[in-house]
């Protein structure tokens, strides 16, 4: 009999991977009519595979699911990426920032060459697989399909953002509540109470090179204004804290690259806007969050809104619009080997476990992490 996995993003094919190096016939089942859609689209704007800082400051990332997680890091860690990655001939590089990213800045190089090793152990890729839970004797169900008997199963349905492509947590249904903890939003946007005038004039606007503090945390980075709200790299950081919190103020620094910043006491009848762009070198995107401050009733200290402009975040963005998601099976419900507890040979991996970890490397380093630990819980199980 064949070992099958369930889902064939990056969890998944690493799992399907790892099984079938060591011999083992694989076959990997996905709802969807081609495969890694997610990891695609992740990847059109420069795949970030990892992150070079050192451990233990990389498990810290993964927040209250550090101690969990800190294993399977261990057994795949960067290092351990970064090698896969050149051996699928996919040389990478580190920027400044500490992100490795491979050459070619793209996700399809780099799955082309997995899914031509995979073809290479054997492995079969089934599309267009719905997955609808176990018959009575174990085989997989799917929509319109014949049931698949397997000796083992890992499943790698991912969470409940961008579902479509393909990770829309319906997979919930098939286990109890009490094992799941509530899919949220993760590295996702915010509402903001934009007056109008500032919304028409700056969604799409990029908010480059601040700082953003919440909740004692700083962060570097950048964001983007939108109609509804604010998003990106800084926010995403943060966001875990913020949406726990319910939303709340964090504190802007427009120019974090000048901490002895000191604005002329005498706007020489010099207008708002010219006066912070020559004395301050704001952005008209800045200038304008300084404006939409005053117009709230922010105190008129204007080097005191630079250096920490106050911005009330509301809601989340709803989870489909998250770059990922939050919640999912508890611990308690797996082994330390990743196999569910209640369904001996079923082994879950991805981000269908209770983790979550900011962009910059973390995510996919924990997907492919947590997959190849499932795919050697098959293996250990015989």
């Amino acid at each position: 009999m064949t070992v099958l996995v369930i889902g064939a993003g990056p969890a998944g094919l690493m799992a399907a991977e790892t099984i079938a190096a060591a011999g083992r016939a694989v076959v990997v089942a996905d709802r969807m009519p081609s495969v890694a859609r997610k990891f695609l689209m992740a990847g059109r704007g420069g795949l970030n595979l990892t992150h070079g800082m050192p451990m233990p400051g990389f498990l810290d990332a993964y927040g209250a699911a550090r101690e969990r997680m800190a294993p399977f890091i261990a057994a795949f860690s960067p290092a351990d990426l970064i090698a896969w990655c050149e051996g699928l001939g996919q040389p990478v590089f580190t920027g400044s920032s500490g992100r490795v990213f491979p050459k070619a800045m793209k996700a399809s190089p780099l799955l082309r060459a997995w899914l031509a090793r995979l073809e290479g152990l054997g492995v079969r890729v089934l599309t267009r697989h719905e997955w609808q839970g176990f018959a009575a004797d174990g085989a997989a169900l799917f929509a319109g399909r014949d049931p698949i008997p397997a000796e083992a199963v890992v499943l790698a349905l991912g969470g409940a953002s961008w579902p479509r492509l393909g990770s829309d947590g319906a997979w919930q249904r098939h286990f109890s509540a009490e094992d799941i903890a509530p899919l949220v939003p993760s590295n996702c946007g915010f509402r903001v109470d934009w007056s109008p005038h500032f919304a028409g004039k700056f969604a799409g606007s990029p908010l480059k090179r601040i700082a953003l503090t919440f909740g004692g945390r700083s962060i570097r980075g950048e964001a983007m204004i939108t109609a509804e709200g604010i998003e990106g790299g800084a926010i995403y950081a943060l966001s875990a804290a913020i949406r726990d919190a319910g939303g709340g103020v964090v504190s802007i620094d427009l120019r974090p690259d000048l901490p002895g910043l000191n604005l002329p006491a005498d706007r020489r009848g010099q207008s708002l806007s010219t006066f912070l762009r020559k004395a301050a070198g704001l952005s008209p995107v800045a200038v304008g969050l300084v404006q939409e401050a005053l117009r709230a009733g922010a105190p008129g200290d204007l080097l005191g809104l630079v250096k920490a402009l106050p911005l009330r975040l509301g809601a989340p963005m709803p989870i489909a619009r998250a770059i990922s998601s939050g919640g999912g099976l508890r611990w308690g419900a797996v082994d330390d080997a990743l196999m569910l507890r209640a369904r001996p040979g079923v082994f879950v991996a991805g981000e269908m476990l209770d983790w979550e970890a900011p962009t910059g490397g973390f995510l996919l380093q924990g997907c492919l992490a947590t997959g190849r630990a499932a795919g050697l819980g098959v293996l250990a199980r015989g």
